[in-house]
């Protein structure tokens, strides 16, 4: 049957994929948060690059301690677990003791970073055909791509965020981060506090209550509602595998590696697009359309009436939730539409035409945040305060 191919193809594809890790792997990942954009065999195979791919050998892992440490894990910690406890697309994570306390070593796979630059050079040409955008106006927005997977392998930039944005969100209810241990980290480790607790699938497997689905739901929603309305710097990576549900059912955020810095004239015109009375302002529209560059000046007149219908339908559907003061994201109605719309533009002849690249390249993680944001939540089936209002102290 078609389901049993997609199943056996998706996982020759992940096997595949988890060998050669780095940036390919982490395409995979960011595929399967989409929604709808993957048939379901492969969005579920793929989520397992998240938190569970094959892990590197130890004596790799021993080399990367004597090139910044002079010394084995066993020599700097009381005790080193030798077999990885979580692998996933950049880095994997061993089980460590100090002094009494369990750690987390986090250690970056070997030449992940030299591999992206040559990764993202084979990824542009095919990108450009699939998405039907010239190669050298996509450069524009692989810029961005590449940035932040360059930042992901820089652990020492890691660990500063981590550490500031765990300082700058500690008081957000039912939410905990790791203590870092910089003196135990390097360009390619990071040492932290091992956080106890379930993975997403591994909790909802434990049948919460609703109540207890709202409240992780809730935090979650504070948690990037605050850093994107106040901090104008956010987590940019909302998969299941960057958090932990502790026993206690509070959040754990335990990967920074993906941030987003938000401009302040790009902030100011994208949520002007989730103001509900600008949707019957076509002047107002038009104007934020040009400035994010979603209407191009050599636009001819057909594009500008299909690309305006088209973007309007597109921020009802994406802005619902932020023009509500609660969302039940259960409503599986909801995420049809969102299917309903991507299929739509995917398959819509005089869109595809239309070769030209669209957008700010500042909205490919903040969309990434809010979709994925979303899909978790969803996954959840959590109803939650929303609304565009800021978390304060």
């Amino acid at each position: 049957s078609k389901d049993k191919l997609d199943e056996a193809n998706a996982e020759d594809i992940m096997n595949s994929l988890s060998k050669l890790k780095g940036s390919v792997l982490k395409a995979a990942q960011m595929l399967s948060m989409d929604t709808g954009l993957l048939p379901k065999a492969y969005a579920d195979k793929f989520q397992t690059a998240q938190y569970s791919v094959p892990p590197l050998s130890y004596p790799l892992i021993t080399r990367t301690f004597r090139k910044y440490f002079k010394k084995n894990p066993t020599e700097l910690f009381d005790t080193f677990t030798p077999k990885a406890v979580r692998a996933a697309s950049i880095g994997q994570v061993h089980k460590a003791m100090l002094d009494g306390n369990e750690l987390a070593v986090k250690i970056q796979y070997p030449g992940v970073a030299d591999s992206v630059r040559n990764d993202l050079k084979v990824a542009k040409p095919l990108a450009a055909r699939l998405i039907n955008i010239k190669t050298e106006e996509l450069e524009y927005y692989m810029e961005e791509v590449e940035e932040k997977l360059i930042q992901e392998t820089d652990y020492r930039l890691e660990l500063k965020r981590s550490m500031s944005l765990s300082e700058a969100c500690k008081h957000i209810p039912n939410i905990v981060f790791p203590q870092y241990l910089p003196e135990y980290s390097s360009d390619k480790i990071i040492t932290m506090e091992w956080m106890d607790g379930l993975h997403l699938k591994e909790w909802l497997e434990t049948s919460p209550s609703q109540e207890e689905r709202n409240r992780i739901g809730q935090t979650l929603w504070d948690f990037y509602s605050y850093q994107v309305h106040a901090l104008r710097i956010s987590h940019a990576d909302p998969h299941p595998g960057n958090f932990i549900i502790t026993a206690d059912n509070q959040l754990a955020v335990i990967d920074f590696g993906c941030v987003k810095e938000i401009p302040e004239d790009f902030y100011d015109s994208f949520f002007k697009l989730v103001d509900g009375d600008i949707l019957e302002d076509d002047k107002a529209l038009m104007e934020v359309y040009q400035s994010l560059n979603m209407i191009r000046p050599d636009d001819t007149e057909e594009e500008v009436m299909m690309f305006t219908a088209l973007y309007k339908e597109m921020i009802e559907l994406l802005g619902r939730p932020l023009r509500h003061e609660c969302f039940d994201f259960s409503d599986d109605s909801f995420f049809n539409q969102l299917n309903e719309i991507t299929e739509r533009v995917m398959r819509d002849k005089k869109i595809r035409k239309s070769n030209a690249a669209r957008g700010s390249r500042d909205s490919i993680y903040l969309n990434r945040i809010y979709i994925g944001l979303y899909a978790i939540l969803n996954e959840i089936g959590a109803e939650v305060e929303t609304g565009m209002k800021e978390i304060t102290e």
